[in-house]
């Protein structure tokens, strides 16, 4: 039989102590339900949804915040629906000014999401490793980290504060700023696109027992560094936000190239998922049973 998932709180207390063990914790980016599955298969402890993966891969837009709250909870919710991993999500700036973080997080707690991350970039966004950022006011911030540690239903839903300050501010302002975030009630801090490992080291040391999230993307300003790096710094987790996606897409471009070069698929036909493995993530023959089929 296809086992019933477990719920959503049981999935948060899971992250909240993978978050308080010595390992540090590999995050991959979900870019749909079934993506989430493999993540769940090859033994992962977590899965993330990453706001540019849904933007470009669901939209067909740009990472300029051009979604809105409730269409990235619903992508988000279907990805943690489909897999028993807590699900961290990416919610931008939290959609909004300060009440429009009280929904966004509601939205997410409500979609079945064990996290999210809030960061402190003016609207619009953009990608963290770009430039042509802005931040917003360090008091303005620190009302939207009280405003979602106030509006969650759950005491474990994940609260993570994202800093964008580093190239905007410099290294002393980003520090100073995650002190805060963390003095107004968040559970994690990210700081975004710090460009060594000394960088990731110092701010660990700064904020003490505060477990501190890091992003190993690719073609960004972070050296490309091992989990286990991050990890001997103290790092508590690392995100591979993109790196999944941007491996299919890569395969798609590929594939339809061929396609239309050679009418046929069939030079690559050993690089596919078979039916029968597609067929095998999905439990297809536990609902056959469910259905009466043999």
């Amino acid at each position: 039989m296809v086992k019933p998932p477990i719920k959503p709180e049981q999935k948060r207390e899971r992250l909240r102590a993978l978050l308080s063990a010595d390992d540090v914790i590999i995050i991959p980016g979900a870019f749909n339900a079934l993506c989430a599955k493999v993540i769940e298969r090859r033994g992962f402890p977590a899965a993330y949804v990453s706001g540019g993966a849904t933007a470009v891969g669901i939209f067909g837009l740009p990472d300029l915040g051009l979604y809105t709250a409730d269409e990235m909870a619903r992508e988000a919710g279907y990805v943690a629906s489909a897999t028993d991993l807590p699900v961290i999500c990416d919610a931008d700036t939290g959609f909004g000014g300060v009440l429009n973080v009280l929904r966004t997080v509601q939205a997410f707690e409500a979609a079945g999401i064990a996290g999210i991350h809030i960061e402190d970039q003016e609207f619009p966004k953009r990608c963290g490793h770009l430039s042509g950022k802005s931040v917003i006011p360090v008091g303005e911030m620190v009302a939207k980290v009280e405003m979602a540690a106030e509006a969650r239903r759950d005491k474990n839903f994940l609260l993570i504060a994202r800093c964008d300050a580093l190239s905007v501010e410099g290294y002393d302002a980003l520090i100073n700023r995650c002190k805060a975030y963390v003095d107004a009630g968040a559970d994690m801090i990210f700081p975004e696109a710090l460009e060594s490992l000394d960088e990731y080291a110092n701010i660990v040391s700064a904020l003490g027992d505060v477990p501190i999230l890091s992003d190993m993307t690719e073609f960004g300003k972070t050296p490309y560094t091992s989990a286990k790096e991050f990890g001997e710094v103290g790092i508590k987790a690392v995100l591979f936000p993109l790196t999944l996606f941007r491996v299919a897409m890569k395969a798609v471009e590929e594939a339809a190239d061929e396609i239309f070069t050679s009418g046929t698929q069939e030079g690559f036909i050993d690089d596919l998922q078979t039916r029968n493995e597609l067929y095998e993530l999905v439990d297809y023959d536990e609902f056959k049973k469910m259905m009466g089929e043999k």
